[in-house]
């Protein structure tokens, strides 16, 4: 684990020179960087919040502290410069501080990438970072906000490619290598070539046990090919690696439930959801929050009561309500006020939604004309038991769903959303539609205990 950090000399001999005279600061942004990247709070340095504040202390005019500063609060996407006043100036003083300061090409292209990010330009801002990357293709900052964009995108070619080029130019001796494997996994696991996807992602694991993204990568090839009891027990094997890495080991749980409810395990992913709630209820991290809302809703989909627990899930998701900063999230937490019942919170977030997308611009603001408000509105259709015109409104966006971003994975829920409400439709063509998707789905995924389950669900109604 890389926790010797470099200095000012260290950082220019790598090739990145920091323009800065500080090394407590330079030493500082290694810190933080590692611990984005790896997805865990260092003690040693009192963890990431405590490290950013020690970095800017130590030089309030470090224009790369700050490009990370507020880099990572963008990216966390929990705030925007639209809802956080703070976040705001932070930006643009950063723009400010960019315009007086000596700095170099790169350091300057970074700052008009986490602009781009800020103003709303995700597409134009990972582009910015690729730039960054073609001439200094061992910038991991650069790599990581690309790689997370892409990802709030839906851009899987993307993830994986753009490992693939700089990944000639990384020895094994540089810090923070053998988190390349599993960026590079998750890639090739969203472009849906598993084997290669496996392969590099132990292959990180081999390098680092407590790399959490590898660990993630293999949920993820595990899951896809319906591998249920080798997820388990892969998880349960390596919990001690991956739990601490509290960043993402809520997640991973999460897809440790998805195993248990493929299974019919509903206790075991019901105990799972408890603690993903807890950990979200503690954390406010956006991960968190939306694992949760998506896993109690594929449970309830499934039949399983859950009691009370969307007024826990709704109270996390409260105050995001008027965020849009992802359409990805936005669902999510709709379906929270769903799921609490909450009509009035429901009506606000979509006059709130389209009030955004009649006044700012940008990727989210296009997406949720295209996507997120008629994708929202299928699900309020459902709950108002209309299953037929949530199917009507969903079904035309089965191919535009990818571009709001999220895993493979995590957007299987909207797979299942539209076949568990063309089921419970009452026109017939729904269910004719529901047995075509359920046989689409079995050919992808072979070792599927749920589709097995709702395709005889869709039989008798056939035979009815």
């Amino acid at each position: 684990m890389h926790c010797q950090w470099r200095d000012c000399k260290e950082w220019l001999d790598s090739g990145l020179p920091l323009s800065t005279t500080s090394n407590e600061a330079v030493k500082m942004y290694d810190a933080v960087v590692t611990q984005y990247v790896s997805w865990y709070d260092n003690d040693s340095v009192g963890g990431m919040e405590k490290s950013v504040e020690t970095m800017m202390a130590a030089d309030p005019q470090f224009v790369m502290g700050s490009v990370l500063a507020n880099g990572l609060d963008l990216i966390a996407t929990g705030q925007s410069i639209y809802t956080s006043a703070d976040l705001k100036k932070g930006v643009d003083d950063l723009v400010k501080l960019a315009t007086t300061s000596n700095i170099s090409q790169r350091e300057r292209q970074h700052v008009d990438a986490v602009k781009l990010f800020a103003d709303g330009d995700m597409l134009r801002a990972a582009n910015k970072w690729e730039d960054i990357l073609l001439d200094h293709p061992t910038d991991m900052l650069a790599l990581k906000f690309a790689h997370d964009s892409y990802f709030y995108l839906g851009q899987g070619p993307q993830m994986r490619d753009s490992i693939a080029r700089v990944l000639p130019h990384w020895k094994p001796t540089i810090p923070l290598y053998s988190y390349l494997m599993g960026m590079h996994s998750f890639g090739l696991v969203e472009t849906n070539l598993y084997d290669q996807a496996e392969k590099v992602a132990k292959k990180g694991l081999e390098l680092n046990p407590r790399d959490a993204w590898s660990t993630h990568s293999m949920c993820h090839v595990l899951e896809m090919g319906g591998r249920q009891v080798e997820g388990i027990s892969f998880l349960k094997g390596t919990e001690s690696d991956w739990a601490s890495c509290g960043y993402l080991a809520a997640h991973n749980y999460w897809h440790w439930a998805l195993y248990h409810t493929e299974r019919t395990e509903y206790e075991s992913a019901l105990g799972i959801l408890d603690d993903i709630i807890s950990r979200g209820k503690a954390s406010g991290a956006m991960l968190d929050i939306v694992d949760a809302c998506s896993l109690i809703y594929r449970l309830e989909m499934e039949g399983v009561k859950t009691g009370d627990r969307w007024n826990d899930v709704y109270e996390m998701c409260r105050s995001h309500t008027s965020d849009h900063i992802l359409v990805f999230n936005d669902v999510h937490i709709l379906m929270s006020c769903l799921g609490a019942k909450n009509k009035e919170a429901t009506i606000k977030m979509m006059e709130s939604m389209k009030q955004f997308v009649s006044e700012k611009v940008g990727t989210q603001s296009d997406l949720g004309k295209e996507v997120g408000i008629q994708l929202c509105a299928a699900f309020i259709a459902a709950d108002e038991g209309d299953y037929a015109k949530a199917v009507d409104l969903v079904h035309p966006l089965r191919y535009k769903i990818v571009n709001i971003g999220g895993s493979n994975a995590q957007r299987d829920l909207f797979n299942l959303f539209l076949i568990y409400a063309a089921l419970n439709s009452p026109k017939k063509e729904h269910h004719c539609l529901a047995r075509s998707l359920l046989a689409e789905r079995k050919a992808f995924k072979e070792n599927a205990p749920m589709t097995d389950r709702l395709m005889a669900k869709a039989l008798a109604l056939h035979q009815s």
